[in-house]
């Protein structure tokens, strides 16, 4: 259970490192991805640079407190972090996104995420 702990919370943190660098180099195709599309030469574009931020941070941190502080500080982020894609299904239903790109991308993350925090905590 510690290599499957370990594998799907680096792969968590690679793929948050991946989101961060779309939408910062290809924000349009990362926002439609997301499931609200905008335009990143209007005022979208700072938003778009601040989600690529955003999730390359969570990235950096996840596999810093990881590789540094352990499974136990980990876990305890990974809850956290769960936050942030229940909220993302949140922002994709109010603002005209699809039901199957909320609950499908987004609230199907948080769920990965909370999986992820429970089997380090077990470990």
């Amino acid at each position: 259970m510690t290599i499957t702990a370990y594998t799907l919370a680096v792969v968590l943190n690679v793929f948050c490192l991946f989101l961060g660098y779309r939408f910062l180099f290809q924000p349009a195709a990362a926002a439609a991805g997301y499931g609200v599309p905008a335009d990143p030469r209007g005022d979208a574009g700072a938003y778009l640079t601040i989600k690529g931020v955003r999730d390359g941070t969570f990235g950096l941190v996840g596999l810093a407190l990881l590789a540094f502080a352990g499974a136990r500080a980990e876990a305890w982020f990974m809850l956290a972090v769960a936050l942030v894609p229940l909220g993302d299904t949140l922002i994709v239903l109010r603002n005209g996104g699809t039901r199957a790109v909320a609950f499908g991308v987004h609230f199907a993350t948080a769920v990965i995420v909370l999986i992820s925090a429970g089997l380090l905590f077990a470990v």
